[in-house]
């Protein structure tokens, strides 16, 4: 009987549940699956593309490591929005519903949405990349044939998890821990002995506004915050009684352990070869600094690293298309999804040639609207004192309003100062200028306001008389 029940959520089951919140029943799930969902998500080859990039900024040692430090700090915003899915039960961008209003929510979810597509294309134009090179050492092809063979298997790979659910992704992500965890830790050794360490530190410093804080900008935004709209998703099976302190402590270890090595290798390699930070295809491009005994298992390293990434921005994704109306099964909006991603993948794998570029414009752009959307929610929140979730203030049909428009401005306002205020390789704000300039600073702004505004609509709501206090004794 009680199996039964609990056909649900089983893995190599297709999970039953998309965005209506999880029965109390189901929540079985503990910290410790977190800890390797998130671990495993951030063991991509892309951390060490991270740290690449960050050298282009000329950071040095002590500054550099600051960056990778604070940036990835930006973990424990996933770790708190990880204790509202324990409390709500069920998705990130469903649970934004209760801030936005039902229909209000539509804005920041499409957001979002781009957001986790996007992500997904990225992880699986760079997986495709290594794959396609493992099979060159092995299988003399023509490379395009090579690349459709490694599009192929690391679109499956992908899509396989995230089609059955989350309770399948615990046990892939905590497999691929072990396995890619303990390649990726070979792949560092080989790496770090080439490093000049007496010129590593004596490297100049490089300026705080126009350096410093625009790379503290791109991991902050490209890491946690990144993930920040999907913390609820993999949270919302956990049983009440977690405790608080276990949710934060387990997501923020866990992505930032691999982040730092990961990021910190990049960093160190790229101080040897700066033009490792811009290379048209960085995963190539770093393959040729390992020793060729071993190229093999870097790439297997790269690739399956990738997939356990691109997974939950797939899983994700598709949740958001079930918040923004699509009215299809979790699993059928996974899939709409998967085209999606088969179709960005082929335009610049074997169209386009430039990728950092376009990749770090993408993450600046939305990371300033997923800030601002970060502070109303966490505003809303705290202000409201949320303990849960009423499924009346989440669904059409049950009395849940329809438009917040006090978060919708303040999330539009937030969004139109980061934007105003901040330049990307795509277009400079106007008021992109001194300290802003170039510094990135208008995602902490967009972040900021758009939580101040939150706030103070809040409280003004909640000062008005009600109206039985206005009718006459």
């Amino acid at each position: 009987m009680e199996e039964a029940r609990r056909r649900g959520n089983r893995p190599w089951h297709v999970e039953r549940y998309g965005i209506e919140v999880v029965p109390e029943y189901e929540r079985t799930g503990r910290p410790r699956d977190l800890f390797w969902i998130w671990f495993a998500a951030n063991l991509g080859i892309l951390a060490i593309i991270y740290g690449a990039i960050l050298v282009s900024f000329r950071l040095n040692a002590w500054q550099g490591l600051l960056v990778m430090g604070t940036g990835t700090a930006s973990f424990l915003l996933v770790g708190v929005l990880s204790v509202v899915g324990r409390d709500g039960r069920a998705p990130m961008m469903t649970l934004s519903r209760a801030a936005f209003g039902v229909y209000g929510n539509v804005l920041p979810n499409v957001v979002s949405w781009i957001s986790l597509v996007g992500w997904e294309i990225v992880s699986v134009i760079t997986g495709t990349w290594a794959l396609s090179a493992l099979l060159g050492l092995v299988i003399p092809a023509d490379g395009a044939l090579r690349l459709g063979s490694a599009l192929v298997l690391m679109v499956a790979a992908t899509a396989a998890s995230s089609l059955l659910g989350q309770a399948t992704l615990v046990v892939v992500q905590k497999g691929a821990s072990y396995l890619f965890g303990l390649l990726s830790a070979v792949v560092v050794a080989v790496m770090v002995p080439h490093v000049d360490w007496t010129e590593l530190w004596r490297a100049p410093a490089a300026p705080w506004t126009s350096a410093v804080l625009p790379a503290w900008a791109l991991v902050f935004t490209g890491t946690g915050l990144s993930w920040a709209n999907a913390a609820a998703d993999y949270s919302r099976y956990l049983p009440s009684a977690t405790p608080k302190r276990s949710i934060i402590l387990a997501t923020t270890c866990g992505a930032g352990l691999p982040l730092l090595g990961l990021m910190a290798t990049g960093f160190l390699v790229a101080l040897q070869d700066p033009g490792l930070a811009a290379a048209a295809n960085p995963i190539a491009a770093i393959g040729h600094i390992v020793p060729s005994w071993m190229r093999a298992i870097y790439l297997l390293t790269a690739g399956g690293g990738l997939v356990v990434e691109a997974n939950l921005s797939l899983y994700s994704s598709g949740l958001n298309l079930q918040a923004m109306f699509v009215p299809y099964p979790r699993y059928q909006t996974v899939l709409i999804d998967a085209l999606l991603m088969v179709s960005g993948t082929v335009y610049v794998v074997f169209f386009s040639q430039n990728f950092l570029g376009p990749f770090e414009s993408f993450i600046l752009v939305l990371g300033i609207a997923l800030a601002a959307w970060c502070g109303v929610f966490l505003a809303y929140a705290a202000m409201r004192q949320v303990r849960g979730f009423s499924p009346s203030a989440l669904y059409r049909g049950e009395g849940a309003p329809a438009w917040r428009w006090e978060a919708v401005l303040a999330w539009g306002m937030g969004t139109s100062l980061g934007m105003l205020s901040s330049s990307t390789p795509w277009f400079s704000g106007p008021w992109a200028k001194g300290v802003f300039s170039g510094s990135s600073l208008g995602l902490v702004g967009a972040f900021l306001l758009a939580a101040l505004l939150e706030s103070l609509g809040l409280a003004f709501w909640s000062a008005q008389p009600s109206a039985a206090e206005k009718r006459p004794v």
